[in-house]
Protein backbone atom coordinates (compact mmCIF):
# COMPACT_ATOMS: atom_id res chain seq x y z
CA UNK A 1 0.00 0.00 0.00
CA UNK A 2 1.41 3.42 -0.98
CA UNK A 3 2.05 6.09 1.63
CA UNK A 4 -0.62 8.80 2.01
CA UNK A 5 -0.28 12.51 2.68
CA UNK A 6 -2.90 14.05 4.95
CA UNK A 7 -3.90 17.66 5.50
CA UNK A 8 -5.57 18.86 8.71
CA UNK A 9 -7.32 22.14 9.48
CA UNK A 10 -5.10 24.24 11.77
CA UNK A 11 -8.06 25.80 13.57
CA UNK A 12 -9.76 22.52 14.48
CA UNK A 13 -7.30 19.70 13.85
CA UNK A 14 -9.85 17.88 11.70
CA UNK A 15 -8.76 15.82 8.73
CA UNK A 16 -9.43 17.82 5.57
CA UNK A 17 -7.84 15.86 2.71
CA UNK A 18 -5.70 12.85 1.96
CA UNK A 19 -4.14 11.34 -1.14
CA UNK A 20 -1.37 8.84 -1.95
CA UNK A 21 2.14 10.21 -2.35
CA UNK A 22 3.07 10.65 -6.01
CA UNK A 23 5.72 8.88 -8.03
CA UNK A 24 7.96 11.75 -9.18
CA UNK A 25 9.54 9.80 -12.05
CA UNK A 26 6.14 9.01 -13.55
CA UNK A 27 4.86 12.58 -13.28
CA UNK A 28 8.02 14.09 -14.77
CA UNK A 29 7.98 11.61 -17.67
CA UNK A 30 4.36 12.48 -18.51
CA UNK A 31 4.94 16.22 -18.43
CA UNK A 32 8.18 16.02 -20.43
CA UNK A 33 6.59 14.00 -23.21
CA UNK A 34 3.69 16.47 -23.40
CA UNK A 35 5.79 19.60 -23.61
CA UNK A 36 6.51 19.75 -27.38
CA UNK A 37 2.83 19.66 -28.34
CA UNK A 38 1.94 22.39 -25.83
CA UNK A 39 4.89 24.58 -26.88
CA UNK A 40 3.84 24.30 -30.53
CA UNK A 41 0.40 25.78 -29.81
CA UNK A 42 0.00 29.46 -30.73
CA UNK A 43 0.34 31.83 -27.81
CA UNK A 44 -3.23 32.94 -28.52
CA UNK A 45 -4.39 29.38 -27.84
CA UNK A 46 -2.54 29.22 -24.54
CA UNK A 47 -3.82 32.68 -23.60
CA UNK A 48 -7.47 31.78 -24.24
CA UNK A 49 -7.05 28.55 -22.28
CA UNK A 50 -5.82 30.49 -19.26
CA UNK A 51 -8.60 33.07 -19.63
CA UNK A 52 -11.08 30.21 -19.34
CA UNK A 53 -9.28 29.26 -16.14
CA UNK A 54 -10.31 32.63 -14.70
CA UNK A 55 -13.94 31.81 -15.47
CA UNK A 56 -13.60 28.44 -13.71
CA UNK A 57 -12.06 30.04 -10.62
CA UNK A 58 -14.79 32.66 -10.43
CA UNK A 59 -17.49 30.01 -10.79
CA UNK A 60 -16.02 28.03 -7.86
CA UNK A 61 -14.70 31.07 -5.99
CA UNK A 62 -16.51 30.53 -2.69
CA UNK A 63 -15.65 26.85 -2.61
CA UNK A 64 -12.03 27.66 -3.36
CA UNK A 65 -11.86 30.40 -0.71
CA UNK A 66 -13.46 28.12 1.87
CA UNK A 67 -10.86 25.42 1.19
CA UNK A 68 -7.98 27.91 1.46
CA UNK A 69 -9.38 29.27 4.73
CA UNK A 70 -9.82 25.83 6.23
CA UNK A 71 -6.42 24.51 5.15
CA UNK A 72 -4.33 27.56 6.06
CA UNK A 73 -6.38 28.92 8.96
CA UNK A 74 -6.51 32.41 7.41
CA UNK A 75 -9.80 34.33 7.76
CA UNK A 76 -12.37 33.72 5.03
CA UNK A 77 -12.24 37.37 3.96
CA UNK A 78 -8.51 37.04 3.34
CA UNK A 79 -8.92 33.74 1.49
CA UNK A 80 -11.35 35.51 -0.85
CA UNK A 81 -8.69 38.10 -1.65
CA UNK A 82 -6.31 35.26 -2.51
CA UNK A 83 -8.83 33.82 -4.96
CA UNK A 84 -9.19 37.26 -6.51
CA UNK A 85 -5.41 37.44 -6.90
CA UNK A 86 -5.43 34.06 -8.66
CA UNK A 87 -7.87 35.46 -11.21
CA UNK A 88 -6.02 38.73 -11.67
CA UNK A 89 -2.75 36.92 -12.31
CA UNK A 90 -3.79 35.77 -15.77
CA UNK A 91 -4.41 39.20 -17.26
CA UNK A 92 -1.25 40.55 -15.64
CA UNK A 93 0.76 37.62 -16.99
CA UNK A 94 -0.55 38.11 -20.51
CA UNK A 95 0.47 41.76 -20.38
CA UNK A 96 3.86 40.89 -18.90
CA UNK A 97 4.48 38.21 -21.54
CA UNK A 98 3.80 40.71 -24.32
CA UNK A 99 5.93 43.41 -22.72
CA UNK A 100 8.83 41.40 -21.30
CA UNK A 101 9.17 38.71 -24.00
CA UNK A 102 7.80 40.40 -27.10
CA UNK A 103 9.17 39.54 -30.55
CA UNK A 104 11.38 42.37 -31.83
CA UNK A 105 12.88 43.05 -35.25
CA UNK A 106 15.40 45.70 -36.29
CA UNK A 107 15.70 46.27 -40.02
CA UNK A 108 19.22 46.70 -41.40
CA UNK A 109 20.85 47.43 -44.75
CA UNK A 110 20.24 45.23 -47.82
CA UNK A 111 17.33 43.38 -46.23
CA UNK A 112 19.21 42.26 -43.10
CA UNK A 113 17.08 41.87 -39.98
CA UNK A 114 18.07 41.37 -36.36
CA UNK A 115 15.35 39.52 -34.48
CA UNK A 116 14.79 38.72 -30.80
CA UNK A 117 12.31 36.00 -29.92
CA UNK A 118 11.80 33.84 -26.84
CA UNK A 119 11.58 30.10 -26.29
CA UNK A 120 10.22 28.14 -23.33
CA UNK A 121 12.71 26.19 -21.26
CA UNK A 122 10.78 22.93 -21.48
CA UNK A 123 9.63 21.26 -18.26
CA UNK A 124 9.62 23.46 -15.17
CA UNK A 125 9.11 22.26 -11.60
CA UNK A 126 7.22 24.52 -9.19
CA UNK A 127 7.48 24.22 -5.41
CA UNK A 128 4.77 26.17 -3.60
CA UNK A 129 4.52 27.56 -0.04
CA UNK A 130 1.74 27.14 2.51
CA UNK A 131 1.00 30.78 3.33
CA UNK A 132 -0.50 31.57 -0.10
CA UNK A 133 -1.02 28.05 -1.41
CA UNK A 134 -3.00 29.17 -4.48
CA UNK A 135 -1.76 32.68 -5.34
CA UNK A 136 2.01 32.17 -5.09
CA UNK A 137 2.37 28.92 -7.06
CA UNK A 138 -0.17 30.27 -9.52
CA UNK A 139 2.22 33.17 -10.01
CA UNK A 140 4.76 30.67 -11.37
CA UNK A 141 2.42 28.23 -13.11
CA UNK A 142 0.45 30.71 -15.23
CA UNK A 143 3.49 32.51 -16.72
CA UNK A 144 5.23 29.17 -17.28
CA UNK A 145 2.26 27.68 -19.15
CA UNK A 146 1.71 30.88 -21.10
CA UNK A 147 5.32 30.81 -22.31
CA UNK A 148 4.88 27.23 -23.54
CA UNK A 149 6.43 25.19 -20.75
CA UNK A 150 4.95 22.09 -19.19
CA UNK A 151 4.84 22.11 -15.38
CA UNK A 152 5.16 19.65 -12.52
CA UNK A 153 3.81 21.30 -9.38
CA UNK A 154 4.38 20.16 -5.83
CA UNK A 155 2.37 22.15 -3.28
CA UNK A 156 3.52 22.45 0.31
CA UNK A 157 2.88 19.28 2.27
CA UNK A 158 0.95 21.52 4.69
CA UNK A 159 -1.53 22.74 2.05
CA UNK A 160 -1.85 20.02 -0.62
CA UNK A 161 -5.63 20.24 -0.93
CA UNK A 162 -5.48 23.83 -2.17
CA UNK A 163 -2.77 22.89 -4.65
CA UNK A 164 -4.85 19.99 -5.93
CA UNK A 165 -7.89 22.21 -6.47
CA UNK A 166 -5.77 24.78 -8.30
CA UNK A 167 -4.57 22.09 -10.69
CA UNK A 168 -8.10 20.71 -11.15
CA UNK A 169 -9.36 24.18 -12.09
CA UNK A 170 -6.59 24.61 -14.65
CA UNK A 171 -7.37 21.20 -16.14
CA UNK A 172 -11.09 21.99 -16.31
CA UNK A 173 -10.24 25.14 -18.30
CA UNK A 174 -8.48 23.11 -20.97
CA UNK A 175 -4.88 22.85 -19.83
CA UNK A 176 -4.07 19.26 -20.86
CA UNK A 177 -3.69 17.02 -17.79
CA UNK A 178 -0.39 15.72 -19.12
CA UNK A 179 0.99 19.28 -19.46
CA UNK A 180 0.36 20.21 -15.80
CA UNK A 181 1.04 17.48 -13.27
CA UNK A 182 0.42 17.50 -9.52
CA UNK A 183 3.01 15.90 -7.25
CA UNK A 184 1.82 15.08 -3.73
CA UNK A 185 4.36 14.45 -1.00
CA UNK A 186 6.56 15.77 1.76
CA UNK A 187 10.05 17.30 1.82
CA UNK A 188 11.71 14.17 0.44
CA UNK A 189 9.37 14.25 -2.55
CA UNK A 190 10.29 17.89 -3.10
CA UNK A 191 14.01 17.04 -3.02
CA UNK A 192 13.48 14.28 -5.55
CA UNK A 193 11.61 16.61 -7.88
CA UNK A 194 14.18 19.42 -7.52
CA UNK A 195 17.02 17.03 -8.30
CA UNK A 196 15.34 15.21 -11.16
CA UNK A 197 17.57 15.15 -14.26
CA UNK A 198 14.64 15.66 -16.64
CA UNK A 199 13.43 19.05 -15.38
CA UNK A 200 14.73 22.17 -17.14
CA UNK A 201 14.32 24.48 -14.19
CA UNK A 202 12.83 25.05 -10.77
CA UNK A 203 10.62 27.91 -9.57
CA UNK A 204 10.58 28.08 -5.77
CA UNK A 205 8.85 30.13 -3.09
CA UNK A 206 9.67 29.30 0.51
CA UNK A 207 12.16 29.59 3.34
CA UNK A 208 15.72 30.83 3.04
CA UNK A 209 17.05 27.56 4.44
CA UNK A 210 15.43 25.51 1.70
CA UNK A 211 16.34 28.12 -0.92
CA UNK A 212 20.01 27.98 0.07
CA UNK A 213 19.96 24.19 -0.19
CA UNK A 214 18.45 24.44 -3.68
CA UNK A 215 21.04 27.03 -4.69
CA UNK A 216 23.81 24.63 -3.68
CA UNK A 217 22.08 21.77 -5.45
CA UNK A 218 21.92 23.75 -8.71
CA UNK A 219 25.42 25.22 -8.40
CA UNK A 220 26.90 22.94 -11.07
CA UNK A 221 23.84 23.11 -13.35
CA UNK A 222 23.97 26.48 -15.11
CA UNK A 223 21.87 24.92 -17.88
CA UNK A 224 18.81 24.89 -15.59
CA UNK A 225 16.90 28.02 -14.63
CA UNK A 226 16.48 28.53 -10.87
CA UNK A 227 14.18 31.23 -9.50
CA UNK A 228 14.22 31.63 -5.71
CA UNK A 229 11.77 33.78 -3.78
CA UNK A 230 12.65 33.46 -0.12
CA UNK A 231 11.79 35.32 3.05
CA UNK A 232 12.84 38.49 4.81
CA UNK A 233 13.75 40.07 8.11
CA UNK A 234 11.91 43.17 6.98
CA UNK A 235 12.15 46.60 8.65
CA UNK A 236 9.46 49.25 8.98
CA UNK A 237 10.93 52.61 9.97
CA UNK A 238 8.76 55.25 11.66
CA UNK A 239 10.17 58.77 11.68
CA UNK A 240 8.84 62.28 12.24
CA UNK A 241 5.05 62.26 11.94
CA UNK A 242 2.22 63.89 13.85
CA UNK A 243 -0.27 61.20 12.85
CA UNK A 244 0.84 58.41 15.15
CA UNK A 245 -2.51 56.66 14.91
CA UNK A 246 -2.19 56.16 11.14
CA UNK A 247 1.45 55.19 11.60
CA UNK A 248 0.39 52.55 14.13
CA UNK A 249 -2.18 51.15 11.70
CA UNK A 250 0.50 50.73 9.04
CA UNK A 251 2.82 49.07 11.55
CA UNK A 252 0.13 46.62 12.65
CA UNK A 253 -0.77 45.81 9.06
CA UNK A 254 2.89 45.31 8.23
CA UNK A 255 3.54 43.04 11.18
CA UNK A 256 0.37 41.05 11.79
CA UNK A 257 -1.53 40.67 8.51
CA UNK A 258 -1.93 36.95 7.69
CA UNK A 259 -0.85 36.16 11.27
CA UNK A 260 2.61 37.38 10.32
CA UNK A 261 2.93 34.62 7.72
CA UNK A 262 3.79 36.74 4.68
CA UNK A 263 7.37 36.87 3.48
CA UNK A 264 6.90 40.65 3.23
CA UNK A 265 5.65 41.13 6.81
CA UNK A 266 7.61 43.54 8.98
CA UNK A 267 9.67 41.71 11.60
CA UNK A 268 11.38 44.83 12.99
CA UNK A 269 9.98 48.23 13.93
CA UNK A 270 12.74 50.84 13.89
CA UNK A 271 11.57 54.07 15.48
CA UNK A 272 13.00 57.44 16.49
CA UNK A 273 13.58 57.31 20.23
CA UNK A 274 11.69 60.55 20.88
CA UNK A 275 8.58 59.06 19.21
CA UNK A 276 8.91 55.51 20.49
CA UNK A 277 6.83 55.55 23.67
CA UNK A 278 3.89 57.33 22.06
CA UNK A 279 3.98 55.17 18.92
CA UNK A 280 4.31 51.94 20.88
CA UNK A 281 1.29 52.89 23.00
CA UNK A 282 -0.75 53.37 19.80
CA UNK A 283 0.49 50.08 18.33
CA UNK A 284 -0.31 48.15 21.51
CA UNK A 285 -3.78 49.72 21.82
CA UNK A 286 -4.61 48.73 18.26
CA UNK A 287 -3.07 45.27 18.60
CA UNK A 288 -5.19 44.64 21.69
CA UNK A 289 -8.28 45.10 19.53
CA UNK A 290 -7.28 42.50 16.92
CA UNK A 291 -9.60 39.50 16.85
CA UNK A 292 -7.82 36.15 16.72
CA UNK A 293 -10.25 33.35 15.89
CA UNK A 294 -11.10 30.55 13.47
CA UNK A 295 -11.52 31.42 9.76
CA UNK A 296 -15.32 31.46 9.71
CA UNK A 297 -15.88 33.23 13.03
CA UNK A 298 -18.41 36.02 13.42
CA UNK A 299 -17.32 38.77 13.84
CA UNK A 300 -14.60 38.18 11.30
CA UNK A 301 -11.14 37.82 12.81
CA UNK A 302 -8.14 39.83 11.74
CA UNK A 303 -5.92 36.80 12.31
CA UNK A 304 -6.41 33.07 12.29
CA UNK A 305 -3.95 30.52 13.66
CA UNK A 306 -0.50 29.96 12.27
CA UNK A 307 -0.13 26.90 10.07
CA UNK A 308 0.45 24.23 12.74
CA UNK A 309 1.54 23.56 16.31
CA UNK A 310 5.16 23.09 15.29
CA UNK A 311 5.24 26.64 13.91
CA UNK A 312 3.44 28.00 16.98
CA UNK A 313 5.85 26.22 19.33
CA UNK A 314 8.84 27.61 17.45
CA UNK A 315 7.52 31.17 17.63
CA UNK A 316 6.74 31.05 21.35
CA UNK A 317 10.19 29.59 21.98
CA UNK A 318 11.77 32.41 19.93
CA UNK A 319 9.84 34.98 21.97
CA UNK A 320 11.18 33.47 25.19
CA UNK A 321 14.73 33.45 23.83
CA UNK A 322 14.50 37.14 22.92
CA UNK A 323 13.10 37.88 26.36
CA UNK A 324 15.80 35.93 28.19
CA UNK A 325 18.57 37.64 26.21
CA UNK A 326 17.75 41.22 27.02
CA UNK A 327 14.48 41.86 25.22
CA UNK A 328 11.90 43.96 27.07
CA UNK A 329 8.40 42.54 26.71
CA UNK A 330 5.86 45.06 25.46
CA UNK A 331 3.08 42.56 24.72
CA UNK A 332 3.25 38.87 25.58
CA UNK A 333 2.72 36.23 22.91
CA UNK A 334 0.21 33.68 24.23
CA UNK A 335 -1.54 30.49 23.10
CA UNK A 336 -5.26 31.21 23.73
CA UNK A 337 -6.56 27.80 22.54
CA UNK A 338 -5.05 24.72 24.12
CA UNK A 339 -3.64 22.30 21.58
CA UNK A 340 -4.24 24.52 18.54
CA UNK A 341 -1.77 26.92 16.86
CA UNK A 342 -3.52 30.19 17.67
CA UNK A 343 -1.13 32.94 18.78
CA UNK A 344 -1.78 36.43 20.09
CA UNK A 345 0.62 39.01 18.62
CA UNK A 346 3.85 39.43 20.54
CA UNK A 347 5.78 42.71 20.73
CA UNK A 348 9.23 42.97 22.29
CA UNK A 349 11.77 45.80 22.52
CA UNK A 350 15.19 44.39 21.59
CA UNK A 351 17.12 47.67 21.60
CA UNK A 352 19.24 46.59 24.58
CA UNK A 353 20.08 43.16 23.19
CA UNK A 354 23.81 42.99 22.45
CA UNK A 355 23.24 40.63 19.53
CA UNK A 356 19.93 40.50 17.74
CA UNK A 357 19.28 37.32 15.71
CA UNK A 358 19.06 37.88 11.97
CA UNK A 359 16.39 35.29 11.20
CA UNK A 360 12.91 35.32 9.75
CA UNK A 361 10.47 34.74 12.59
CA UNK A 362 7.51 33.71 10.44
CA UNK A 363 4.57 34.71 12.57
CA UNK A 364 2.97 37.52 14.62
CA UNK A 365 6.11 38.62 16.45
CA UNK A 366 7.36 42.22 16.18
CA UNK A 367 10.75 43.38 17.48
CA UNK A 368 11.31 47.07 18.29
CA UNK A 369 14.61 48.92 17.92
CA UNK A 370 14.97 52.55 19.06
CA UNK A 371 17.46 54.83 17.30
CA UNK A 372 18.56 58.47 17.64
CA UNK A 373 19.28 59.46 14.03
CA UNK A 374 17.92 58.74 10.58
CA UNK A 375 21.32 57.44 9.51
CA UNK A 376 21.18 54.98 12.41
CA UNK A 377 17.69 53.94 11.31
CA UNK A 378 18.93 53.14 7.81
CA UNK A 379 21.91 51.28 9.19
CA UNK A 380 19.63 49.22 11.42
CA UNK A 381 17.23 48.56 8.55
CA UNK A 382 20.17 47.18 6.56
CA UNK A 383 21.48 45.18 9.51
CA UNK A 384 20.34 41.93 7.95
CA UNK A 385 21.47 39.40 5.36
CA UNK A 386 17.96 39.50 3.90
CA UNK A 387 16.65 42.18 1.59
CA UNK A 388 13.04 41.66 0.58
CA UNK A 389 10.78 44.47 1.78
CA UNK A 390 11.09 47.70 3.74
CA UNK A 391 9.00 50.77 4.45
CA UNK A 392 9.38 54.29 5.76
CA UNK A 393 6.43 55.81 7.60
CA UNK A 394 6.51 59.56 8.10
CA UNK A 395 9.42 61.80 7.21
CA UNK A 396 9.78 64.18 4.29
CA UNK A 397 10.23 63.56 0.57
CA UNK A 398 13.93 64.27 1.07
CA UNK A 399 14.17 61.66 3.82
CA UNK A 400 12.33 59.14 1.67
CA UNK A 401 14.78 59.80 -1.17
CA UNK A 402 17.61 59.12 1.29
CA UNK A 403 15.89 55.99 2.55
CA UNK A 404 15.16 54.70 -0.95
CA UNK A 405 18.74 55.31 -2.09
CA UNK A 406 20.30 53.51 0.86
CA UNK A 407 17.84 50.78 1.89
CA UNK A 408 18.85 47.32 0.66
CA UNK A 409 15.61 45.69 -0.44
CA UNK A 410 13.68 44.73 -3.54
CA UNK A 411 10.52 46.48 -2.28
CA UNK A 412 10.84 49.95 -0.70
CA UNK A 413 7.61 51.73 0.29
CA UNK A 414 6.72 55.11 1.76
CA UNK A 415 3.70 55.63 4.04
CA UNK A 416 2.48 52.19 3.04
CA UNK A 417 2.89 48.82 4.79
CA UNK A 418 5.75 46.49 3.91
CA UNK A 419 3.32 43.92 2.52
CA UNK A 420 0.57 43.95 -0.08
CA UNK A 421 2.81 44.33 -3.14
CA UNK A 422 1.18 44.73 -6.54
CA UNK A 423 1.30 41.82 -8.99
CA UNK A 424 1.67 44.42 -11.74
CA UNK A 425 5.20 45.16 -10.46
CA UNK A 426 8.20 42.89 -9.95
CA UNK A 427 8.42 41.20 -6.56
CA UNK A 428 11.70 39.89 -5.22
CA UNK A 429 14.61 40.63 -2.98
CA UNK A 430 18.36 40.55 -2.63
CA UNK A 431 20.70 38.82 -0.22
CA UNK A 432 19.06 35.81 1.40
CA UNK A 433 15.68 36.91 0.02
CA UNK A 434 16.25 35.78 -3.56
CA UNK A 435 18.63 35.17 -6.44
CA UNK A 436 17.75 38.17 -8.63
CA UNK A 437 14.84 36.39 -10.29
CA UNK A 438 11.92 38.61 -9.17
CA UNK A 439 8.45 37.17 -9.62
CA UNK A 440 5.04 38.80 -10.22
CA UNK A 441 5.26 40.98 -13.35
CA UNK A 442 8.84 39.88 -14.03
CA UNK A 443 8.02 36.15 -13.87
CA UNK A 444 7.94 36.19 -17.66
CA UNK A 445 11.71 36.74 -17.60
CA UNK A 446 12.50 33.34 -16.11
CA UNK A 447 9.81 31.37 -17.93
CA UNK A 448 11.35 31.89 -21.39
CA UNK A 449 14.83 32.62 -22.67
CA UNK A 450 15.74 35.13 -25.42
CA UNK A 451 17.07 34.02 -28.80
CA UNK A 452 18.84 36.58 -31.01
CA UNK A 453 18.85 36.00 -34.78
CA UNK A 454 20.45 37.71 -37.76
CA UNK A 455 18.23 37.01 -40.80
CA UNK A 456 18.17 37.81 -44.52
CA UNK A 457 15.81 36.70 -47.27
CA UNK A 458 18.64 36.70 -49.81
CA UNK A 459 21.85 34.66 -49.72
CA UNK A 460 24.80 37.05 -49.90
CA UNK A 461 28.37 36.49 -48.70
CA UNK A 462 31.78 38.04 -49.20
CA UNK A 463 35.19 38.27 -47.55
CA UNK A 464 36.72 41.67 -48.19
CA UNK A 465 40.18 41.40 -46.60
CA UNK A 466 42.89 38.87 -45.80
CA UNK A 467 42.64 36.69 -48.96
CA UNK A 468 45.41 35.90 -51.48
CA UNK A 469 44.90 36.77 -55.13
CA UNK A 470 43.20 33.80 -56.82
CA UNK A 471 45.97 33.46 -59.48
CA UNK A 472 48.75 33.72 -56.94
CA UNK A 473 47.07 31.05 -54.91
CA UNK A 474 47.08 28.68 -57.89
CA UNK A 475 50.81 29.30 -58.59
CA UNK A 476 51.68 28.53 -55.00
CA UNK A 477 49.70 25.34 -55.24
CA UNK A 478 51.52 24.22 -58.45
CA UNK A 479 54.94 24.91 -56.88
CA UNK A 480 54.26 22.51 -54.05
CA UNK A 481 52.79 19.86 -56.32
Amino acid sequence: MSEELQSHEPATGELLWQRPVSNVDDEVAIARSAWPAWASKPVTFRTETLRRFVDRVKADGEKFADLIARETGKPLWEARTEVESVCNKVGISVTAYAERTANRRIEGAMGLRNAVRHKPHGLLAVLGPYNFPAHLPNGHIVPALLAGNSVVFKPSEKTPATGAMLVDLLHSAGVPPEVLRLVVGGPDTGKTLAGHPDIDGLLFTGSARTGLALNRQFANRPDKILALEMGGNNPVVVWDTADLHSAAILVVQSAFLSAGQRCSNARRLIVRDSLADRLIAEVVALTNRLIVDHPHADPSPYMGPVIDNEAADGLTESFLILMSNGGKVIRHMTRPVTGRPFLTPGIIDVTAMPERPDIELFGPLLQIVRVDSFEAAIAEANNTAFGLSSALIGGTPQLYDQFWANARAGVINWNRPTNGASSAAPFGGIGLSGNHRPSAFYAADYCAYPVASAESDTLRASIGVGLRDPEGSQLVTKKYL
